[in-house]
């Protein structure tokens, strides 16, 4: 070997050995490598922020703007009231996750199948309180089984079938891969479903403020309209989408005030809600019983402003223009451009209206105003603010605009009129432009330090092809190989390809080992299509680490998961996956 290629391969081998370590964040060890392999000269310094431009950069954070939008929107809480019921156990909730994700990838883009599933994966999480770090990595590894079923599923799948079309024959068409591909998936998924609990069970994910905060306690007002599918209907039916961490305190109906009502009370329409709970279930509610929290709907904002007015809170304090008074008497809105939406006090049960409670120093207020504004506001009433974290009572939820843009996005991928970084850039953006979520919740759900990490490692895994040395390991594999039936030979390729995808992006493994794997097929005399697909499911089947798919890198930080978590369930999934697929593609694909 060459010095740079000694030189490249010295590098990846001492990131790997440092992201295993895991003393630094992994973020940081890619920048390193970077910062290492300029001063090596093995990733020239003209391409050293290649990465940032990548697709596959794009992608992700599309992917996890698009995923925001949709737990945002209500979408995820509709589905979950239709399967929840049946969905008691860990393991049937992993199960239906990991089914349908494979099914979702088959169609579109896994990295976009796994991103619009997520929200799903968190709720059930957040509702049973448990660490999503339970279903995150069976959900990213069925994304990647999913992918080999069809040809649109995978980037490497794709890239095989205009490698055999270079190679003079046809391409693949999209349904060549499924026989061959289905049986993997359909066995990896059972095995995910079973063997989550290979997982270490103390991976707690990305802790939010909202779980630091923990605000258990706001009490708000609605007014349910005449419109309302609710009108008729029970209060224990309005409290369903709150998995009963709400109370209804009291009705108020043509001026008098019903306390504590029973489950069985009707509604009506103008009915005034008193509810108390925590911020999140009390969102559900009203979003789904389509209440209108009051005062709401009284201007807070700018003229032309995107934003929808921003919701926050704050802490009343001795000296407070709040403290001893309440918000009908200072005049809130008229005089501050500031909604009372919810009131916090501990220890305390309020019955009264919102408008009418007298504050105290230590109560915590929910309060609307305008994205720029409300920082001054909040001064000027001596409130100390609290972290912001997200809340969005009383702000709108567009499922259908929404569900639109998402069903739009899947059904041009799965046609390939667009290539997938534009049409997730695209909806991304259309989200944003008809605020189905806002410009600070966007920013807020794109996950930096996994879009920096996938940036700094593009050049880094790609000295390995520019210095040659990918060359060197193909020639070796070569020579191993000449010895081997038939079955052994595609074995070793679907082998090499898994084993090379983790230093290559799988894309850049299809590139280089495709061609490899159709000439060592020449070599031996044999048909190439079953070495072609060997190369295809080994470069979409990593399971062992978090940088050789950005579908694994996706739920890095979110599940908590640390390096060498990966192998804890990848190696034996891969076992299973190289055990099948080799009869299967012996089988569908003939050597003579």
């Amino acid at each position: 070997m060459t010095l740079p290629q000694i030189l490249s391969c010295s590098l990846v081998v001492a990131m790997m050995a440092a992201f295993v370590w895991g003393k630094f964040r992994y973020d940081v060890i890619a920048l390193l490598a970077l910062l290492a392999g300029v001063a090596l000269g093995v990733v020239p310094a003209k391409d050293a922020f290649k990465g940032f431009s990548d697709d596959i950069v794009i992608i992700v954070a599309s992917a996890l703007i698009v995923s925001a939008a949709v737990a945002r929107s209500g979408l995820v809480e509709t589905a979950l009231a239709r399967i929840s019921p049946s969905l008691r156990s860990t393991q049937a909730q992993v199960a239906v996750l990991v089914f349908v994700v494979a099914a979702m990838s088959a169609i579109i883009k896994n990295i976009g199948a796994l991103a619009m599933m997520l929200p799903i994966a968190y709720q059930l999480a957040r509702k049973d309180g448990k660490s999503p770090s339970v279903f995150l990595m069976p959900m990213a590894f069925a994304s990647l089984l999913g992918g080999i079923v069809t040809l649109v599923g995978t980037s490497p799948n794709v890239i095989v079938a205009r490698v055999r079309q270079e190679l003079g024959g046809e391409p693949f068409a999209m349904f060549d891969f499924t026989p061959v591909g289905i049986g993997i998936a359909l066995a990896g998924c059972a095995f995910l479903s079973v063997a989550y609990r290979l997982l270490p069970k103390d991976r707690q994910g990305s802790r939010s403020l909202d779980q630091a905060l923990d605000i258990k306690d706001y009490v708000t007002e609605a007014r349910l309209p005449e419109k309302a599918s609710l009108v008729g209907q029970t209060i224990a039916d309005l409290r369903k989408p709150g998995d009963g961490e709400v109370e209804v305190v009291a009705i108020l109906r043509d001026g008098e005030r019903r306390r504590a009502p029973l489950p069985d009370a009707s509604l009506r329409a103008g009915d005034i809600l008193l509810l108390r709970g925590e911020p999140k279930a009390l969102e559900r509610v009203v979003a789904a019983s389509e209440l209108e929290l009051v005062g709401q709907h009284r201007s807070t904002q700018k003229e032309g402003s995107l934003d929808p007015a921003r919701t926050g809170e704050a802490i009343i304090t001795q000296g407070s223009l709040l403290e001893g008074v309440s918000a009908a008497e200072i005049d809130l809105h008229a005089r501050f451009h500031i909604n009372l939406l919810g009131i916090s006090r501990a220890g305390e049960r309020f019955t009264e209206r919102l408008r009418d409670i007298r504050l105290r120093a230590g109560d915590v207020v929910l309060l609307q105003g305008d994205e720029d504004l409300l920082p001054e506001r909040l001064r000027e009433l001596g409130l100390l603010p609290l972290a912001a974290r997200s809340l969005q009572l009383g702000s709108t939820r567009r499922r259908l605009v929404t569900g639109t843009i998402v069903a739009t996005t899947v059904f041009v991928v799965a046609l390939g009129l667009l290539p997938v970084a534009i049409a997730f850039f695209a909806a991304a953006v259309l989200l944003l432009v008809t605020r189905a979520l806002t410009l600070r919740d966007a920013y807020d759900s794109v996950e930096a330090p996994i879009l920096v990490m996938l940036a700094a490692l593009i050049p880094v895994s790609d000295s390995l092809r520019v210095t040659g040395a990918t060359d060197v390991f193909a020639g070796l594999l070569a020579q191993l190989g000449a010895g081997l039936p038939g079955w052994g030979a595609v074995g070793l390729m679907l082998v090499a390809a898994m084993a090379v995808t983790p230093f290559l992006n799988n894309a850049a493994t299809v590139l280089v080992m495709a061609p490899i794997g159709a000439g060592f097929a020449k070599t031996l005399g044999y048909n190439p299509d079953a070495f072609l697909m060997a190369v295809a499911i080994g470069a979409a089947c990593d399971f062992l680490t978090p940088i050789g798919h950005q579908c694994n890198t996706l739920v890095m930080g979110p599940g908590g998961y640390r390096f060498g978590d990966y192998a804890r369930l990848g190696a034996p999934l891969s076992l299973l996956v190289i055990l099948l697929a080799v009869p299967l593609i012996l089988f569908v694909w003939p050597l003579r």
